[in-house]
């Protein structure tokens, strides 16, 4: 199968190159409302730990703003339908918000089953917070690879500035004031996103309802198409691979004889070095095929997790934890530029948040799994990430090679 952009390297059907001010309205949009998103879960576990609640309860109303992500594809059509996308993007950023602050504000004056179903609403809402805003980037950064690349450098710092500042955020606003006030200044947050989204270029026209396909047969024409389903599986694979390292960073401070909070400290150095990465992609946009691109920065990362297993000292576990945040941004970028460049225009929405979707189940599998077995050799699960993301890369160039169309 061809992939459905024929010409990847101009624009996009539809795009309207919008300069800088659409571009800065873009990433203050994100920001604000991928803050709300990475800090959301963070500040309903607060609300019910610091009011006495237990743990289990905190857990599980966690976990109803968070697992409804995994349904985000089956309302992401509506990106691909509207007539105006900023209009679903606009509500879905006014419903998470709006549910979040419900939610905290009758949690301590009704059964835990209503803030929960509030907090359920508002989850199902998330994906198009985050891989639902991107779907609209290729329509703002501009007619060429070098100025979609670069703009996708933003993109990726607003997933590592709101990932970071939203649980900083409550973090500081809880012990000022309390976890709800942190919540509903989350919620404040995604309001101002949705005036900030409405302001933003107007896209291409919708196709019409029959020609765009529905969630399950975007998800099929991912996996038949080569370069997304390249971008599906090797997405997966470093997410999940990447997600042990937070782990592994709590397990790896008896091996350097330092305190358990010097942690943070790794945690800290991969978070900045994400940052770096994407201000690295700004600077100087990737460039070449976006397919190709990913496969051999999936070895890179492999290659950083490597480093950080062969650290012996703390300063050079820092450093490479630093490194893996670096090359994961990389990554992250060329991963957006391939979702733009090989998603068809009637489902460019759909396949963005199909990928974001299953990124955050990988994620989470990968912690959970290096949680699982972290009681032995502390560099195992880190071991096991490594030589994962290597044998998927490795099986990456396979599948590219295996036929004869040089794009499947």
């Amino acid at each position: 199968m061809r992939t459905p952009n024929k010409e990847i390297t101009k624009a996009l059907p539809g795009d309207r190159p919008a300069g800088a001010g659409g571009l800065a309205r873009y990433v203050a949009a994100a920001t604000l409302a991928r803050t709300a998103d990475g800090g959301a879960v963070v500040a309903v576990v607060l609300l019910v730990t610091t009011s006495g609640g237990p743990g289990w309860l905190a857990g599980l109303l966690g976990a109803s703003i968070t697992a409804p992500h995994l349904l985000g594809p089956f309302v992401a059509r509506s990106l691909d339908t509207a007539r105006d996308a900023r209009n679903v993007i606009a509500f879905a950023c006014i419903a998470h918000g709006g549910t979040l602050a419900a939610a905290v504000l009758l949690y301590p004056v009704t059964l835990p089953i209503v803030p929960a179903l509030l907090l359920i609403v508002s989850g199902l809402f998330g994906p198009l917070l985050t891989g639902g805003i991107s779907s609209r980037l290729p329509e703002i950064a501009g007619d060429s690879r070098e100025s979609q690349r670069r703009a996708q450098g933003w993109d990726v710092a607003t997933y590592g500035i709101g990932g970071t500042l939203g649980p900083g955020i409550v973090a500081a606003v809880s012990a000022w004031s309390g976890a709800a006030v942190a919540a509903l200044m989350l919620a404040a947050g995604t309001m101002l996103a949705a005036i900030l989204v409405k302001l933003l270029p107007h896209g291409s026209r919708a196709a019409n309802q029959t020609e765009v396909p529905k969630p399950g047969q975007t998800l099929l024409l991912m996996l038949t198409t080569g370069p997304l389903r390249r971008t599906l599986y090797m997405t997966m694979t470093v997410a999940l691979s990447v997600a042990v390292l937070p782990i592994t960073a709590v397990a790896s401070t008896g091996h350097f004889k330092v305190d358990g909070a010097a942690a943070g400290i790794l945690t800290a150095a991969y978070g900045l070095g994400n940052l770096a990465g994407s201000i690295g992609v700004m600077i100087r946009p990737l460039k070449g095929d976006a397919d190709r691109l990913m496969t051999w920065l999936a070895f890179t990362v492999a290659g950083a997790l490597l480093c950080v297993t062969l650290s012996t000292v703390f300063s050079a576990a820092i450093a490479a934890y630093g490194l893996a945040g670096i090359i994961n941004s990389y990554f992250f970028a060329a991963t957006l530029a391939a979702r733009s460049e090989y998603a068809p225009q009637n489902s460019r929405g759909q396949v963005f948040v199909w990928v974001g979707a299953l990124k955050i189940t990988a994620g989470s599998a990968g912690t959970a799994l290096a949680g699982a077995v972290i009681a032995g050799p502390a560099p195992l699960p880190l071991h096991a990430a490594l030589v994962l993301t290597a044998f998927i890369a490795a099986c990456s160039i396979v599948d590219r090679n295996s036929t004869r169309n040089p794009v499947q």
